[in-house]
């Protein structure tokens, strides 16, 4: 039985389809990850699922009493109730119970004085006894503790269950809605980037609290990784339409590419035997003794179908130019110091960033990791220690709330335009147009924009004038699943200094040359990816079970005094970890440069693809066969080097991601 379905949906915003003939159904059980650019309506479908958006043609149907949750992407959260006032009460119909059984069994006491009919007697009865059930049902099913459970896995920690929800910033509002959407275990779940506000301990806890949960959702996501442990159905919102392929985000990716791969097959087949059917009526046409077969030809031409292959959406693109070179320590801080109150965030930490590292800052929410980049950023005053920031060091900025400053009165080409007003008018429009402003999109006001267009142009306004040290807060946040791929393939090509914070383990572990865990009023460095990081945590972890299993007696788990690790004990343990990130490396290394080689040629012979393909859209060069026929040729050439490139490179990146997980395991 279907929980929602929608059949044939169609929206208009103005003279803007959003939506044309959109059909999905929504089973028990369904794990649907939606997809697809910013501004192709994936949030609207999720409002219409949830019934806050009307539509212009076709029908949702939902199921008698099904119960929708919907997380968005923005809320409106007033104060005065405590947190767990608002998560216990969030369950529809809980908040009137008690009164109901009061005022149930009041009825069932002044029946019984005025002696009513039995049969009165028995409803009333009946009554009250249904509310004890339900009531006793909610104790079961919604108590206390499964809240408490819920909050502290999304990172609240004991005694912020209390606080007024007015207290709390937008994020942990966030978080607080969430935890009530959890809470009310709802038959069907819509999740609108539910990862933007938690740090990595909490997006752990979620992705385990979902492969748990027995009802469908619908989740938009940005985090492929996050994307992929969870759904196992894709809807796409594609040019063609809405779309549905079963598995994850990579199996979707591989049933997308053999439909095109298929579709394009087909398509230069049929346009060879029209070529051929062509030449044969061109040739024959004046023979009259070739008048039937000329004519037979001429319906086989009229008669073959048309194969349209996918249109393909513009994509985020952005390569960065050289940059100025640094002194080798672009960023040195000693003893920093940062408080709120009586709160310490840094009694005074010593950190070094060195030309050319890219620093992936992790940790919990509230342990300073903004903080720290705010402060290298000078957007945030220390209150002691210093931060050196090098000679000729030119910082770029970008900051979360930086799109939500944006002049809105302003059009995107003039916001980005006065981020540098030395850059020539043709390179600004160059960026935007490699950010998905093309054209009268340009001229748009910024009022007008989504949160994730808001969020490109922001990244524009910085990228178009870079420097050699950029600073990034959650760069990935409010952007499509798309996008947040090609900045992290962008910020690939950047040759100057990057630190960053980021719960987007894609991101992490794509860039990160080197970890800061923020935690408990320290920055531990780690030289290494993430998953050498990873790794390196999960054999301390060992270790120390494994110590703490040696220090405990046969009988009552007494600890024993624990001997102090001595300096060759500590030399055995980094040696023992460079030996095996080494390991690691040794089979990664020569898999990770073959990929990089295939990307490079791909890249190579795609850049050259597209200036003959505008060459040949030019019907000037018809005139000339010999250079025609040339453009054809290497045209032709090129794709057929491409379509054995790329296969070969998706069977590389599969053979890396399993040698990965491999050694993940």
């Amino acid at each position: 039985m279907s929980l929602v379905v929608l059949d044939e949906v169609t929206l208009f915003f103005a003279d803007r389809m959003i939506l044309d003939a959109a059909s999905l159904r929504l089973g028990h059980g369904d794990r649907i990850g939606l997809i697809g650019p910013n501004g192709s309506g994936n949030t609207t479908l999720l409002k219409i699922i949830a019934g806050g958006q009307d539509i212009d043609d076709g029908q949702v149907t939902r199921a008698n009493g099904v119960r929708i949750g919907w997380l968005p992407q923005e809320i409106s959260v007033t104060g005065g109730r405590s947190l767990i006032d608002m998560i216990l009460s969030s369950v529809p119909g809980s908040a009137n119970l008690d009164q109901r059984l009061a005022d149930a069994e009041v009825q069932l006491e002044q029946a019984a004085t005025q002696g009513a009919d039995e049969n009165v007697m028995l409803d009333l009865a009946a009554d009250v006894a249904e509310l004890h059930e339900r009531i006793d049902h909610f104790e079961r099913f919604f108590g206390e503790h499964e809240a408490l459970a819920i909050l502290a896995g999304l990172g609240f920690a004991p005694g912020d269950e209390r606080r007024d929800i007015g207290e709390l910033s937008g994020g942990w509002k966030m978080r607080g809605v969430l935890a009530g959407l959890l809470f009310q275990r709802p038959d069907v779940l819509l999740l609108d980037e539910p990862t933007n506000h938690l740090d990595m301990p909490s997006v752990a806890w979620f992705s385990g609290f979902l492969k748990a949960f027995k009802s469908a959702f619908v989740l938009i996501s940005h985090d492929r990784e996050f994307l992929n442990e969870q759904v196992s159905r894709i809807a796409s919102l594609e040019l063609e339409g809405l779309r549905s392929y079963p598995g994850n985000y990579e199996k979707y990716l591989e049933q997308r590419a053999e439909e095109e791969t298929i579709l394009v097959g087909r398509a230069k087949n049929l346009a060879r035997e029209r070529e051929r059917l062509t030449v044969f009526i061109n040739r024959f046409r004046a023979q009259a003794n070739k008048a039937a077969a000329v004519q037979s030809r001429v319906k086989m031409l009229e008669k073959m179908e048309n194969v349209e292959t996918y249109g393909k959406r513009s994509t985020l693109r952005f390569s960065f130019p050289a940059t100025q070179r640094t002194i080798a320590e672009p960023i040195r801080i000693e003893g920093l110091k940062k408080a709120y109150g009586d709160h310490v965030v840094f009694p005074g930490i010593d950190l070094t960033v060195k030309r050319g590292e890219k620093i992936g800052i992790i940790g919990v929410n509230g342990a300073g990791k903004t903080t720290l980049l705010r402060m290298i950023a000078g957007e945030l005053p220390k209150d002691g220690g210093t931060i050196k920031i090098g000679n000729d060091v030119q910082v770029g900025y970008y900051a979360q709330h930086h799109a939500d400053t944006l002049d809105l009165s302003s059009t995107v080409y003039e916001v980005v335009q006065r981020a540098s007003p030395e850059t020539p008018p043709a390179r600004v429009r160059s960026i935007l147009g490699a950010f998905m402003f093309g054209g009268d999109d340009t001229d748009k006001p910024i009022k007008v924009l989504s949160g994730g267009e808001k969020a490109r142009v922001a990244l524009a306004k910085l990228l178009v004038k870079p420097g050699n040290l950029l600073l990034m807060d959650e760069p990935t946040n409010h952007l499509d699943l798309a996008s947040s791929e090609a900045l992290t393939a962008s910020l690939g090509t950047y040759d100057g200094t990057l630190v960053f914070v980021s719960h987007n383990r894609s991101l992490i572990r794509a860039l990160a040359t080197r970890i800061w865990n923020v935690e408990e009023k320290r920055v531990e460095t780690y030289p290494g990816t993430l998953d050498e990081y990873m790794y390196s945590m999960a054999q301390r972890r060992q270790a120390l079970a494994t110590e703490d299993t040696k220090l405990r007696d046969p009988r009552g788990n007494v600890p024993q005094p624990q001997k102090a690790v001595s300096k060759e004990d500590e030399k055995l343990r980094k040696r023992r970890e460079a030996e095996a990130r080494n390991a690691k490396s040794s089979k990664l290394k020569p898999l990770e440069k073959k990929v990089a080689d295939l990307e490079e040629r791909i890249g190579v012979l795609e850049a050259e693809q597209k200036t003959r393909s505008a060459e040949l859209s030019d019907p000037g060069v018809y005139d000339d066969a010999q250079r025609r026929n040339k453009l054809l040729s290497d045209f032709q050439s090129a794709q057929d080097k491409l379509d054995e490139l790329n296969p070969r490179w998706e069977k590389t990146m599969a053979e890396l991601e399993a040698a990965r997980a491999a050694l993940d395991d």
